[in-house]
């Protein structure tokens, strides 16, 4: 029943941003998966939800599924090759994967039964899960662009003050470490997904082996994030520090709609505040900053695992902070609100899995609370924040240690302890 409502409210999700974008004038995300049967896609997606669903097969179903998928590519590619097709935007393969995955669902419903059956089709769904969220954010982004002609950064960024305008600091660095540093972290911020792959294909290493899934792991952590985070991008419009007062990136965005071309050399200054119009095709992706909240996942999700992978958890969590504000994509105030929105949710999916306690329940309320109000004070406070950094500036950070402190403290309370050994009562000694 729970498997059935998820697929319900998914598909009624995927209608509804259909229709949206349909009414946009642009392809929603169902038309994107299906045109990905024939069509050229981005191979990245669509590879990652294979290795994903791969996770339920044997050693050598996986390399029976990854052979078909390449040849089905290069097939595919001749064929357009051939055609005198022209293949852009990262557009090149990828067809295989999708073939592979849909074909493992067919040979699920009709040559297996029972616990097999079901954990196979639990596979297909994961790894489609995974292509359907990228089209579905993809989508989201679309829909911001164009039912917000205005956006609220000069609040967001008024309100930055109180942090000491980050995103500034770490552009000015960042441009003093080229030309090393922003490829370095350029790859880093853009392969984000392909390191919570790496993360979840960790923790879903034992399935094959115990015929099911864990209850908990970092797949479901991401998706939700993903779901929810555009809605708040509705409430809250924001285009980020390189948009709205710089000279854009991308080809969107630009200096003719900035407020000031002062980024990253000149914070803005503090002025009488009013929404901004901006253009229909910049996402308003800034608030709550979800490569933050991603990033923070997988840092939590890394926590239990050897120690490389903890290491590399904490250096992609820095890395991607240190891009998101060196690329001038997101404000500071931005990654405080990403990290309770992390904490909050994962919180949530957790206490989900073990059954609803208070300690579970007050921690959900507590990092709501506290989310709901940064955006409040972003949205009407911003004056006051900037015009007394000294108070506001660790209210924020301790709002966000407050979050951390709780999720912490509440979650090793859920932990398993191991049992002590059991000591030998003494012998009374022969006389």
């Amino acid at each position: 029943m729970l498997w059935g409502a998820a697929g319900l409210a998914a598909l009624g999700l995927l209608v509804a941003l259909e229709i949206t974008a349909r009414h946009y004038g642009q392809p929603g995300p169902i038309t994107d998966q299906l045109s990905g049967v024939i069509l050229a896609p981005k191979p990245g997606p669509l590879y990652g939800g294979l290795a994903l669903m791969m996770v339920v097969l044997t050693w050598r179903q996986r390399f029976v599924a990854a052979g078909v998928a390449i040849g089905i590519d290069v097939v595919f590619v001749l064929v357009r090759w051939a055609a005198g097709v022209k293949m852009t935007d990262g557009h090149s393969f990828g067809n295989g994967a999708l073939w592979v995955m849909l074909g493992c669902a067919v040979i699920a419903v009709t040559r297996r039964t029972g616990a097999e059956r079901v954990l196979l089709l639990k596979g297909v769904g994961l790894g489609l899960l995974l292509v359907a969220g990228r089209k579905t954010g993809d989508t989201w982004l679309l829909v911001t662009a164009k039912a917000h002609p205005s956006v609220l950064d000069p609040y967001v960024a008024t309100a930055d003050h109180a942090l000491g305008n980050p995103s500034w600091v770490a552009g000015r660095i960042l441009a003093a470490t080229d030309p090393v540093g922003s490829p370095v972290l350029a790859v880093i911020y853009a392969q984000l997904a392909v390191a919570a792959i790496v993360v979840a294909l960790y923790q879903l290493r034992n399935v094959v082996a115990e015929r099911r899934f864990p209850r908990h792991h970092l797949v479901r952590t991401f998706l939700v994030i993903g779901l929810l985070g555009p809605a708040i991008y509705m409430i809250f419009p924001v285009v980020g520090p390189v948009f709205a007062y710089g000279p854009g990136a991308s080809g969107t965005g630009g200096v003719q709609w900035a407020v000031a071309d002062v980024w990253p050399h000149t914070p803005p200054q503090i002025t009488a505040l009013h929404p901004v119009s901006y253009d229909d095709l910049t996402p308003r992706n800034c608030m709550p900053s979800l490569h933050t909240a991603w990033a923070t996942a997988i840092f939590i999700h890394t926590r239990q695992g050897p120690r490389i992978l903890r290491y590399a958890g904490a250096f992609w969590l820095t890395a991607t902070l240190c891009a998101t504000l060196g690329f001038g994509y997101h404000y500071g105030v931005d990654l405080v609100a990403g990290v309770v929105f992390a904490l909050t949710i994962e919180a949530g999916l957790r206490a989900a899995d073990r059954g609803w306690d208070r300690a579970g329940i007050g921690l959900v309320v507590h990092g709501t609370a506290v989310f709901a109000a940064l955006l409040l004070s972003y949205r009407f406070l911003p004056m006051e924040m900037a015009g007394h950094p000294g108070v506001f500036g660790p209210l924020l950070i301790l709002a966000m240690t407050s979050v951390i402190y709780g999720y912490v403290r509440t979650t090793r309370l859920w932990e398993p302890t191991a049992a002590p050994a059991l000591q030998p009562e003494p012998q009374p000694e022969p006389v």
